[in-house]
This record gives structure tokens, sequence and C-alpha cells, in this order.
């Protein structure tokens, strides 16, 4: 009976989960595989389990941050392809793609805290019980990602003085 509710489960949730391991990844085939495990670990635990997708989320970051700790900072997986035009020149694909790559760019914590309250649309009592930190930690780790995120996508314009270097 356990495995019918399981594969339901899967069925209803599973582009849910592979979108929100993408936004933590960066990388298809990296969400693919933490998808994967977490659904291995509610799998073996499954009639444990009182709220799968709290249970899932939290082992999606547990699992990302822990794959991030033993690769460190060696690897970088945006999953971004080579440059390539668009039929319809639509400046959304452009956003989204310069959003993924600075989120990439983000530490492990500091981008699940961003994708479970920004994407997942979680309070930040959510995301703290989800992470496993105080709210505090979150309200930070939200505040100073925005903040880089707005430094990577948002660039401060040069002075005329600056650009009259380059060029010289």
């Amino acid at each position: 009976m356990a495995e019918d509710g399981f594969r339901e489960f899967v069925q209803l949730r599973y582009g849910e989960l592979l979108r929100t391991a993408y936004l933590l990844t960066g990388s298809t085939h990296a969400a693919e595989d933490l998808v994967q495990s977490a659904l291995l670990k509610a799998y073996r635990r499954w009639d444990l389990v009182d709220d799968p997708m709290a249970y899932l989320r939290r082992a999606l970051v547990n699992q990302r941050t822990s794959v991030w700790r033993r690769i460190g900072s060696r690897e970088l997986l945006t999953g971004v392809l080579p440059e390539r035009g668009r039929a319809d020149g639509s400046a959304a694909y452009v956003e989204r793609d310069e959003l993924l790559t600075a989120l990439a760019k983000l530490p492990v914590r500091m981008r699940a805290v961003l994708v479970l309250r920004y994407w997942e649309d979680m309070s930040e009592a959510d995301t703290a019980a989800v992470m496993g930190c105080s709210v505090g930690s979150v309200k930070s780790q939200a505040s100073r990602g925005l903040a880089r995120l707005r430094e990577v996508l948002r660039p401060e314009p040069r002075r005329a003085g600056d650009v009259m270097e380059v060029i010289a």
C-alpha cells in the first residue's frame, strides 16, 4: 500500500522536485541525480514520512550541501550550453539564463535559501526548518544573496574615465 502512495506522489510531484533540484544545482544531470537520491532516501522511510514535500525538500538541500562539501569549489556545474541564437529573440530566455548563471555562483546555503524562499515561495520559518537553521540566518542569507544577485545581474555603470582608460 505504501508503495502505491509513493508511486502516486512521485508521479504528481516529480517535475516540481526536479525544478527545485535544478535551481539548487544549475545542471539538468545533477538535478536528476539529486532527485533520484532524495526519492530513494524517502522511499526507504516512506511509512515514517508525515509531510513528503517538506521531507524531500530538506533531503534535496542536505544532499546538495553534502555533494558541495565533497567536491568543494573545484567544479561549477551550470548546465548552460554555449550561446545559440533563438528564433524568437526573446529577452526572457536571456534573463532566465543570466539568473541561473548568477545563482550558480552563490554559495550552496545562500542559493538554497533563495530557491526555497522565492522559487518555492516558502515562509522564513518553513525555510529555516528545511535548512535546519534559525529564521535570522534565513533572513541574513536571503538579504546577502539578493544583494549578490543584484551585483551580478546589474553591474554598476562605468564612469566616463573608466571607458577612456580602456580605449587608451
